[in-house]
């Protein structure tokens, strides 16, 4: 499977995960000029900008540390971009990151709610 393909599949068995877990999807992959978003979900009243990382092996760093402060930088500019352009008045978000790594059977998921914030 190719890295986009895998990236892909990968994130609609985190969106799976997450559905089961209460969430509902709102969009996968919203972008904009300097970002985009794997998940934007909507969790009792609070919307979620959703991060998946995915580590074959921890030889590089865990997925969560790739979520380093520049990275967040651009989920942030690109939220703030979805805010801008929806219809919606959203009053409460937060920034989840989903960490995922090979297991016996499928995937390992590694959900870390409100893993960072604004500012």
């Amino acid at each position: 499977m190719f890295a986009r393909e895998k990236g892909q599949h990968i994130e609609k068995q985190v969106s799976s995960y997450l559905q089961k877990q209460g969430m509902r999807l709102i969009t996968r992959n919203y972008q904009c000029r300097g970002g985009e978003i794997d998940l934007i979900m909507w969790d009792r009243g609070t919307l979620v900008f959703v991060e998946v990382r995915y580590r074959n092996s921890g030889r590089f760093g865990s997925a969560l540390e790739s979520v380093n402060k520049t990275k967040q930088s651009r989920i942030i500019h690109t939220a703030e971009h979805y805010l801008l352009q929806s219809r919606d008045n959203y009053q409460a978000c937060r920034f989840d990151v989903v960490a995922v790594s090979p297991a016996e059977v499928g995937y390992q998921f590694d959900w870390v709610k409100n893993a960072f914030q604004l500012g």
